[in-house]
């Protein structure tokens, strides 16, 4: 038999092939190679899969037990992935397929009210989360042209931030301090006080033990505010995925709420628990550590969350959402990683010192650490009357108290200054869950700065600001109600005003609380 040639049969074998890719494409269309991947490692909630050779960064792909898993990272010869629940039911050499779509939550007004995790899954006993559509949980912050300046004030309820460091609408506020100095408790007031202020309220707990939140939820629930609060929850068993995706998460539902043209005030609480659970994602997938362990990119992540935050120019609907980012110091140290870098994005910051909290003066606002950059802008007529030299006498008052301290002695100017600081200082002074109305906030200020308190002892400052607004709201409702309506006060409501003050100094009525109010 002769030999074959070989370069007859080339075109039959090329022919050949051909017929079997198109035969396999006619039978097989919907498979692609690009589409599955398979489970090479998986555990503490990331896995690392290995093909899906055209996914993208941001992309869910789907695991065989069901469970939905985000593209995190990805590389030539892996792709990282950060699960969305637990890791029961995978193990290694499972496919995973991609789905060619992002994450997106529920969001709308039916949310008001309800307890969710990042996901918009219901965490309260209220049944199935009725949704008004589904939006994508990251989206773009708005551009420097669809923004307007902030100069809408938005009142927390306390006199010490409303006077001093007043916050706008649109405004970014940091608030920072150890442990345990009243955090919370600011940034949850100032959500009870917009009860009536028309402004919609997102609280997103990022990392916070479960009683905790059940504090909150109770506080809100007495002041009537959670009705109009969605609260966003991913405890410290949750997932790390789900507390990294917390904040943004909460912030989508906010713009949601934006949209059905409402003002929306948002609380992170708090961003070093974030900060976190992103440096244990980044170490489960060996990234290599930058400052303080923190991968270079934490920056990144809050600046693009924060920047989400704005006034809206009026030809694109005119609502605002205001953020109260909470971040946690360490013995008070303001210059490290995290809080400089909150620092740098937010439009100011109150800071809270743990030795004033310890003395008992709450709120424990550092006055001369604490900043507002949009400031006075976003106050009233009526509260810049009112409150104009309040910080430059705290201030005055604390750089010269500081000397009396070491028994140095004072002329008595001086020592009248101190005292008048000490009376301001107590009059500053609030208990929590008690915001005042800015008609309140008005009439204590403005007794103060006229020198009606100047001869009340600094120990019973809280009696007689108590009762001086009892006697007040039975003589003058009308006033209030007009200073609370229209943010003035003309000369006429001032002489009105001091007859108040004048009448309720001629009464007898603090020695009653003398001994109550005895240190």
């Amino acid at each position: 038999m002769p030999p074959v040639d070989e370069l007859q049969i080339r075109p039959n074998v090329k022919g050949l092939l051909t017929a079997i890719r198109r035969r396999s494409d006619e039978f097989m269309p919907q498979v692609r190679y690009r589409d599955v991947g398979t489970v090479q490692q998986i555990g503490n909630g990331v896995a690392t899969l290995s093909g899906l050779a055209g996914v993208q960064i941001d992309e869910l792909v789907l695991f065989g037990s069901g469970m939905m898993g985000l593209v995190f990272e990805f590389g030539a010869n892996y792709v990282h992935v950060i699960l969305l629940g637990s890791e029961e039911g995978i193990q290694g050499g499972d496919l995973v397929t991609r789905t060619g779509q992002r994450l997106e939550i529920p969001v709308g007004m039916d949310l008001l009210g309800r307890v969710v995790n990042p996901l918009g899954q219901p965490l309260d006993e209220r049944g199935p989360v009725s949704a008004q559509g589904h939006w994508l949980l990251e989206r773009e912050a708005p551009a420097v042209v669809s923004r307007a300046p902030v100069n809408r004030p938005l009142y927390t309820g306390w006199k010490m931030i409303d006077a001093l460091l007043p916050i706008g609408r649109g405004q970014r506020e940091l608030i920072l301090g150890d442990r345990q100095t009243g955090k919370t408790t600011i940034a949850i007031d100032a959500i009870c006080r917009q009860v009536d202020q028309n402004v919609k309220s997102v609280y997103v707990a990022i990392g916070q033990k479960k009683s905790t939140v059940l504090r909150v939820l109770s506080t809100l629930q007495r002041a009537g505010a959670l009705a109009q609060t969605v609260v966003v929850m991913a405890g410290p068993d949750d997932p790390p995925a789900l507390r990294y995706l917390a904040p943004y998460a909460g912030c989508t539902m906010a713009e949601r709420l934006m949209a059905a043209g409402y003002d929306t005030l948002i609380v992170y609480d708090d961003l070093t628990r974030h900060a976190d659970a992103y440096r244990e994602l980044s170490l489960l997938l060996r990234r290599p550590p930058g400052r303080e362990a923190y991968p270079g990119d934490i920056f990144y992540l809050h600046s693009r969350l924060l920047e989400r935050a704005a006034q809206l120019h009026p030809d694109e609907g005119g609502r605002s959402m205001t953020a109260l980012p909470i971040a946690q110091t360490q013995r008070g140290n303001v210059a490290s990683y995290i809080p400089t870098n909150l620092i740098s994005i937010t439009d100011g910051q109150i800071i809270l010192n743990s030795d004033r909290f310890n003395q008992g003066l709450k709120p424990a606002v550092d006055i001369g650490l604490s900043v507002s950059r949009v400031g006075a802008a976003a106050q009233k007529p009526v509260m810049r009357l009112v409150a104009g030299r309040l910080k430059l006498e705290l201030a005055q008052f604390e750089e010269v108290a500081h000397f009396a301290r070491f028994g140095a002695e004072v002329d008595p100017a001086t020592r009248h200054q101190i005292e008048r600081g000490e009376r301001l200082q107590m009059l500053l002074t609030q208990e929590e869950h008690s915001p005042l109305s800015l008609a309140d906030q008005i009439v204590v200020l403005f007794a103060a700065t006229k020198g009606y308190a100047d001869q009340i002892a600094a120990r019973q400052i809280a009696a007689w600001e108590k009762a001086l607004l009892t006697f007040v709201r039975e003589q003058a409702a009308d006033l209030l109600r007009d200073i609370e309506e229209e943010g003035a006060l003309d000369d006429e409501q001032q002489e009105i005003l001091i007859g108040l003050l004048d009448d309720f100094t001629a009464q007898p009525i603090m020695e009653a609380d003398d001994n109550e109010n005895q240190p």
